[in-house]
């Protein structure tokens, strides 16, 4: 499958996918083709796979490969695929990513290298390297709470301006950082070229003010039309409706936090919210997640279906 064209610059709501798993750790690959077929129908820009969401980390190369083979035969050119290719070294980030390629994925997803302490310079290159290997377009990941590097102005902009990286995916949490780079980016003029995407599911309405391109929200998975309409309100000018939208999106944002901290991490506990509510809302057959984390009890689920309800997604 020929990649599809991606846009310049790429907008709208791109699901970071879950990842559908039996309950003997395998992909589900029809669950994951509905989940693929939820998302597009409700106007996804796109679709990104093998993200924090998609529990990239836990899956081996082979569990991958299914992933990305499933998305990309399941969105059929109607959306572009991102593809995560997360790992700690530059050699191990490349094989995936020529498998990103060879599964037909429209653009590539990297994180800084990470386990080994890094230098800004190291760290460029480490880009440069990915997008030499691989001719497809490559967003950056900044997410320095698990990579421990923080992707600054002075590492990206460069890395723009050469033709290195064509998006950023900017997971931080640090909206302060995010904005002078979306101003620095307009005084250069590359805003128009550099797709810049918010991973702050919870302000998404200021990032799209501030200039941001669009949104990769986890609980997208859940409810993908709520985040269309609010892109769509921001969009038109309709900041009063955009702020709604982000304030139920922000309750609903509660399943996450379903879990027990005292029993497991927070990882566990806003992974099993997302596949909880997606098998409770009959989207996935199974809301197991990956070893070693731990599942959600009867309790937490009773709490997630509560959070459908009163979000309007359960009857």
């Amino acid at each position: 499958m020929s990649p599809t064209r991606l846009p310049v610059p790429l907008l709208g709501v791109v699901p970071p996918l879950c990842t559908p798993l039996t309950p003997a750790g395998e992909i589900d690959t029809r669950s994951l083709t509905a989940l693929v077929e939820r998302v597009v129908v409700a106007g996804a820009g796109g679709v990104f796979a093998l993200g924090s969401s998609g529990e990239a980390a836990y899956l081996d190369d082979a569990r991958r490969r299914t992933v990305l083979e499933t998305v990309c035969q399941a969105a059929a050119g109607r959306v572009p695929v991102l593809a995560g290719v997360i790992d700690m070294t530059t050699a191990r980030v490349v094989e995936h990513a020529r498998t990103a390629a060879g599964c037909g994925a429209d653009a590539l997803v990297a994180t800084a290298p990470f386990y080994t302490r890094t230098h800004p310079a190291e760290v460029a290159d480490h880009f440069r390297r990915i997008r030499d290997a691989v001719d497809l377009p490559l967003f950056a990941y900044d997410m320095p709470a698990s990579v421990h590097t923080k992707l600054t102005a002075g590492i990206l902009v460069p890395a723009v301006q050469d033709g290195t990286l064509a998006g950023l995916k900017d997971s931080s949490g640090d909206e302060g950082a995010l904005r002078r780079l979306l101003v620095t980016l307009r005084g250069l003029g590359l805003d128009r070229t550099f797709t810049v995407l918010t991973g702050s599911e919870l302000a998404v309405d200021g990032a799209l003010l501030a200039g941001a391109h669009g949104v990769v929200p986890g609980l997208g998975n859940v409810d993908p039309h709520g985040y269309v309409r609010l892109y769509e309100h921001a969009r038109a000018g309709r900041w009063r409706e955009a702020a709604a939208e982000q304030d139920r999106l922000a309750r609903l944002f509660g399943i996450t936090a379903t879990g027990d901290p005292a029993v497991m991490g927070g990882s566990s506990s806003a992974l099993g919210g997302f596949k909880a509510a997606l098998h409770l809302l009959g989207v996935i057959d199974c809301p197991a997640t990956a070893a070693p984390q731990v599942p959600l009890g009867d309790t937490e689920r009773a709490a997630v279906r509560r959070l459908l309800k009163d979000a309007g997604l359960l009857a």
